[in-house]
């Protein structure tokens, strides 16, 4: 049985046979595509109240109900009618279509820019050594706890001593206790926006979006408490500084990115968008040096043991700086600048023993050097590479190296004997790019070296906790574990 459209178009055609022809299949294909966005098969046995289509040749003057070729004109269109009377015109033209009124655009493509947004896909112009890391599948892994806040974006993270210490986009600065993961308290000011945090010696130092610094003193009489010591920089010496035209070495001109003390001088470092570094002497909470460390905003600072400091910027170099032990106006000097292939660096972090050197970048790779245990100097060693955004931020624990970044993930690797770095694990659950990560090694307070676990903050306000283990077999080889458990408790 013939279908009902068929027989539209069973014509006789004569001196316009092949050129009528190949406008009738068109307007059936036409009209077979109206009937599948109505939702109808076209089947010969379709419903009778199915919607039937007639094709009528028309001019832009007149219609004609009939397909008789000597009353074709030139230039043919057509109108689709359906059952109910309604009309579509369709025309057809040698013309190329025009896409003008398409709501999409064909995809642009940018050149390489040093100030790429963390969020755009990176620009692949550096190819590192693909030998210099490999993908494991010995390492078991999985999501221990998940909490959600009202408290907006998760902006910085800390630990120290099993507390963990996270800011946010509110005035709070809220309390975890290691290892059930428990709310133990918060702190709470009257600023907002926790953009960093640092932990060392029972202080707690906090910067927030007003470009000041708040300290806290950490007692355990019987309970965990807090107990404010100062704001930096303290107002008294900020209205002296104001009047005396010295504003800009006591206070920073731009929000603070990045915290980092100095353990053995006992001085706090902080790094800032105004393309400084301040130095605090954490006795008496005051400004002791100002270092215009890059030409661009500065989005890290770390200390290494010895006192060396490592500052990154969005000029796309990490500069490393050696403090002077004599009195003058700039005790810091810089020793040497490491470029990090055209990319700007986004956060750093350093192993225990100061040997390897870390930078994330826009680029999505995340590029280390090595420093010679005799000559102190350091080398490139190249770049660890599988995120496919910017680099936020990194955190290191032994021999294990977590990133990161704004494509909503975070890699876990693995430092092996031999200098190779392996990916353990890629741990994937948050839905907004991962701001701040700490880890620590072993389980439930158990400092042992199978496994670390990790604590990531989100843009999406959730914090997450993680166990990355390497597990052996009986006869000591790894054993093969390709699956991911998400267990969540809110």
């Amino acid at each position: 049985m013939k279908s009902p459209l068929l027989n539209v178009f069973s014509l006789h055609l004569d001196s316009h046979k092949v050129h009528t022809t190949e406008i009738i299949y068109k307007a059936l294909s036409i009209a077979l595509h109206w009937r599948e966005r109505e939702g109808l098969n076209g089947l010969p046995n379709s419903p009778p109240n199915c919607s039937s289509f007639a094709i009528r040749e028309t001019t832009h003057h007149k219609k004609m109900a009939s397909l008789d070729p000597s009353n074709s004109p030139p230039n043919h269109s057509f109108a689709l009618r359906d059952a109910t009377g309604q009309c579509f015109l369709r025309s057809l033209s040698t013309k190329e279509a025009s896409f003008n009124g398409f709501h999409c655009s064909p995809p642009r493509y940018s050149t390489p820019s040093l100030h790429t947004s963390p969020l755009s896909s990176p620009l692949r112009t550096f190819n590192p050594n693909p030998s210099n890391h490999t993908i494991s599948l010995d390492a078991s892994y999985k999501c221990l706890s998940s909490v959600l806040k009202k408290d907006g974006q998760i902006l910085s993270i800390a630990i120290s001593n099993g507390i963990i210490y996270t800011g946010s986009d509110t005035n709070l600065i809220r309390i975890w206790k290691l290892p059930e993961f428990s709310e133990c308290g918060v702190l709470k000011t009257k600023a907002s926006t926790v953009v960093a945090l640092a932990v060392s010696h029972e202080r707690v130092f906090a910067a927030y979006g007003d470009t000041k610094i708040r300290v806290w003193r950490r007692t355990w009489d019987g309970t965990l408490k807090h107990i404010k010591l100062a704001t930096i920089p303290r107002t008294s010496g900020y209205v002296r500084s104001y009047i005396s035209s010295k504003d800009k070495m006591t206070r920073h001109m731009g929000p603070i990115t990045s915290l980092a003390i100095n353990i053995s001088d006992n001085i706090l470092y902080s790094a800032s968008v105004d393309k400084t570094v301040k130095v605090w002497r954490i006795s008496d909470f005051k400004c002791i040096e100002n270092i215009p460390a890059h030409s661009e905003p500065i989005n890290a600072v770390v200390v290494a043991d010895d006192g060396i400091l490592y500052t990154a910027s969005d000029d796309a170099t990490v500069r490393v700086w050696r403090r002077n032990f004599c009195r003058g106006a700039w005790p810091h000097s810089l020793m040497v600048t490491l470029p990090a292939k055209c990319s700007p660096v986004k956060t750093l972090t350093l192993t225990a023993d100061g040997g390897v050197l870390y930078g994330g970048c826009t680029d999505g790779y995340v590029h280390y050097w090595l420093k010679g245990w005799a000559s102190g100097q350091l080398q490139y060693g190249g770049a660890l590479q599988g995120h496919t955004h910017a680099v936020m931020c990194l955190a290191s624990v032994s021999n294990y190296v977590i990133s990161g970044s704004a494509d909503s993930s975070s890699r876990v690797w693995s430092r092996e004997h031999d200098g190779q770095h392996v990916c353990l694990a890629v741990l994937v659950g948050h839905r907004g790019p991962i701001r701040c990560v700490t880890a620590f090694l072993g389980h439930a307070g158990e400092e042992v070296e199978d496994g670390c676990t990790i604590c990531t903050g989100s843009l999406d306000g959730v914090l997450k906790v993680w166990r990355v283990s390497r597990t052996k077999s009986g006869s000591g080889g790894f054993v093969k574990n390709d699956y991911f458990e998400l267990d969540e408790g809110v």
